[in-house]
């Protein structure tokens, strides 16, 4: 199977997840992250997701029906019945909703790769299911290439190209000066603490004022 790569927006969509066990939990929290809007079926929850206290995740206790598709984005079957798990898969392809079967990912309409976030970085590892293994191993790498301080980085660059859409300056200079922040090894400074060496590199670039305090801590 060759799968295609995308990264879908599921900002305020309403998003399915019948089946409110570990595999549930994992579903549930990843779209809620993502700002979905998600309702969960089933019979019994999870501790984690009855603390959960997530206010964008609705519980619903009780069986699955086939009007739980109304107006769904997409669905996960995630429950511990493969038959049942089938079942909501067929009604699904009928709504020409997407559905992803938690325990027969080849009868899914899509799979959810390994992942590693950083705030706004995320990068996406799949080997197409022929080897979940090396998979694992690449995202371990990743997340040892990528630390928390490329959450920071992104923070900083998205107030920075904030700032200067704001101020009206050419889209090619903006270009000339992200690519030599990006060269000027930010995230080392940045996890070092370098305050006055990342002060120095934002001045010089933006100008007075455009201290790495100021900038990381505006709203974006």
């Amino acid at each position: 199977m060759k799968y295609y790569p995308i990264f879908l927006d599921v900002k305020n969509r309403v998003c399915l997840v019948v089946g409110g066990g570990e595999v549930g939990v994992r579903k549930a929290f990843g779209l809620e992250r993502s700002g979905a809007r998600v309702r969960v079926i089933s019979k019994k929850f999870s501790h984690e997701l009855e603390a959960g206290g997530k206010k964008r995740i609705q519980l619903q206790c009780r069986a699955y029906e086939k009007s739980d598709l109304e107006n769904v984005f997409l669905v996960f079957a995630a429950t511990d019945n493969a038959q049942l798990n089938r079942m909501i898969q067929k009604d699904a392809e009928k709504e020409n909703i997407l559905c992803n079967i938690a325990d027969a990912p080849d009868q899914s309409d899509f799979i959810l790769p390994s992942i590693v976030e950083r705030g706004d970085l995320v990068c996406a590892v799949s080997t197409s299911g022929s080897s979940p293994a090396l998979a694992k191993k690449i995202r371990k790498d990743l997340e040892s290439m990528f630390g928390p301080e490329y959450s920071v980085l992104l923070m900083l660059m998205g107030n920075i190209r904030k700032k200067l859409l704001e101020q009206g300056h050419d889209p090619n200079s903006h270009k000339k000066i992200f690519n030599t922040l990006i060269e000027k090894n930010l995230p080392a400074l940045i996890a070092a603490g370098d305050e006055t060496s990342l002060d120095s590199i934002l001045i010089e670039l933006l100008g007075r004022g455009s201290s790495y305090r100021r900038l990381v801590s505006q709203e974006q």
